[in-house]
């Protein structure tokens, strides 16, 4: 006990010789006593733990899943100390005064972190199942573990899946196609069909240009081009080229120009007056910024409806990527960035830290100290497939969208010289959200309805970023709410709102038929390489694999 006591207030010292101010002294006390009425309880339990076994709910925590973490009383003492000391840790962020929200959520984001990181699942001699795969295996999982660690201290990446399960063109990304144009930004790729006849109108779908585009084309099971196409559907992907040093100078301009460039391609390809637009995540601001500029050209009829898929254009409540945009962490990345882009790999990084526990601490217990192999995953591969970002337009993102939040100010930004305006969005238009998304948050999403001035319809999908998205209805997963009254909130929306069991594709599938149900016969240009723009290669095409 004095031990602790002399860490708490060792503790308390470091932060004042940092210039950290802290609580006052009756808050720290209070602190202080409630740790010490928890550690004496955690003892009592311990004397007499039949009596207190019935007051705890079974923890849902999967790093303690193991039988010995409650059977042995040496593990099972470990295992409520962490938890103990970790919740106090993050309650003490509460206690910290002199803090604005801001500097309050770094703090609360860097403890979690820490605390995630302190875990004893994470240690040889402090997780009983890593001791008795030791034991059993006469240290055989430890040799194969510091084989897997070599590898990723090699390669710069945590792995997270079998490298050699999947493979572009083989069970990835193999819906029929040709790349029927490229750019030095990006390759149109031109999806075959599938049906007899296909609506007049063309979708083109706009991926974020800080991952590869086959997120919507994984496996065919889980495709959402291939059902797209199976729906009768003219589909058209961006794939947009990972960054080198010839792209030092690709600013925001350069991918609205690209995204225009590729609507009005499809447009006089096909012959037709607009298509729809799908833009993914980083995507959709883009797309909405796009949106904004043939609006503000009298060109906003180009488009006939744009869908955005887990998309933000108002950041101010833009969650934990907010941690990673005040000036110290601009400027490391600046320097992070030599020759003028970014590693992907350095972004792959932060995505992991923003669940660490699953995507970090899990991988190093399951693959480095237990030595198993890399179970095959699809969205896990395409997760570390990294793709490299221009830097300048990197750090303009983060700094005039996610800090200053430019974008839903009118004028405050322009494109090609004109400036922007959302509120003179008029464009039919379609939000997903995902209620459990860590990226792009449900709350931040819904900002998107309340300012375009055009109808929009809000859809909140069950799960995260990417299994949110990616829920094809064969595979009768998750569920999906809508609202047809008038909603002034999320919390209005979901208070109101029905609740459907399955994937909402359907439900989009339906909405798009009934903007524009026209259809035409699936010939001529609507064969890939048919019609005025030759194929170039086959589907998934070069850009993709260029790292």
């Amino acid at each position: 006990m004095q031990h602790w006591t002399w860490m708490v207030g060792r503790a308390q010292q470091l932060m004042l010789e940092a210039g950290l101010p802290i609580a006052s002294g009756e808050a720290v006390a209070t602190q202080v006593r409630d740790f010490w009425s928890d550690y004496v309880g955690l003892w009592q339990r311990f004397v007499q733990p039949g009596e207190a076994a019935a007051d705890k709910a079974p923890e849902k925590d999967r790093r303690f899943a193991a039988d010995a973490w409650r059977t042995n009383p040496m593990f099972d003492w470990i295992r409520q100390s962490y938890a103990l000391i970790a919740d106090h840790l993050l309650r003490g962020v509460d206690a910290v005064e002199g803090l604005d929200g801001k500097q309050r959520e770094q703090l609360r984001f860097a403890t979690r972190g820490f605390v995630d990181a302190m875990s004893p699942s994470n240690f040889a001699l402090t997780n009983p199942e890593v001791i008795e795969k030791t034991i059993a295996t006469r240290g055989e999982n430890l040799i194969a573990g510091l084989q897997n660690m070599l590898t990723d201290m090699g390669k710069g990446q945590l792995t997270h899946t079998d490298p050699d399960a999947f493979a572009l063109g083989r069970n990835l990304a193999t819906t029929p196609g040709q790349v029927v144009k490229r750019t030095p930004l990006y390759e149109l790729i031109q999806y075959a069909p599938t049906t007899e006849k296909v609506l007049k109108a063309p979708l083109v779908i706009f991926p974020p240009w800080i991952n590869r585009f086959y997120i919507l084309d994984l496996t065919p099971e889980k495709s959402f081009i291939r059902w797209a196409v199976e729906q009768g559907v003219t589909v058209f992907m961006v794939s947009w080229k990972s960054a080198d040093a010839a792209m030092a100078d690709v600013t925001w301009d350069d991918y609205i120009a690209a995204q225009v460039d590729a609507i009005d391609t499809i447009r006089a390809l096909l012959d037709v007056p607009a298509v729809h637009a799908i833009g993914y995540c980083v995507a959709g601001t883009t797309l909405a910024a796009t949106l904004a500029l043939l609006a503000a050209r009298d060109e906003a009829g180009k488009v006939a409806s744009a869908t955005f898929f887990t998309a933000q254009v108002d950041f101010a409540r833009a969650g934990e990527l907010m941690n990673f945009v005040d000036d110290d962490q601009l400027q490391m990345i600046a320097q992070l960035s030599p020759e003028g882009y970014l590693d992907g790999r350095y972004m792959a990084a932060t995505f992991n830290l923003l669940r660490g526990r699953d995507l970090i601490w899990n991988y190093v217990t399951n693959n480095y100290l237990l030595g198993k192999d890399y179970v095959p995953f699809d969205l896990l591969h395409w997760n570390g497939d990294t793709t490299n970002l221009p830097a300048k337009w990197h750090q303009s993102y983060l700094r005039d969208l996610y800090r200053d939040n430019l974008l839903v100010r009118p004028g405050a930004l322009s494109a090609l010289g004109t400036p922007l305006d959302l509120t003179r969005v008029a464009t039919p238009s379609y939000v997903q959200a995902g209620r459990e998304d860590h990226i792009a948050p449900a709350d931040s999403v819904w900002e998107l309805t309340r300012h375009f001035r055009g109808p929009v319809r809000f859809l909140l999908a069950a799960s995260g970023h990417i299994a949110g998205v990616v829920n094809p209805p064969a595979a009768r997963k998750y569920r999906y709410w809508t609202n047809e009254a008038a909603a002034e909130t999320l919390d209005a929306f979901v208070e109101g709102a029905t609740e459907t069991a399955g994937s909402w594709w359907p439900d989009w599938i339906g909405w798009l038929r009934e903007r524009a149900p026209d259809e035409v016969k699936a010939k001529g240009a609507r064969i890939p390489g048919k019609g005025d723009l030759p194929a170039i290669e086959a589907a998934p095409g070069s850009y993709v694999r260029t790292r």
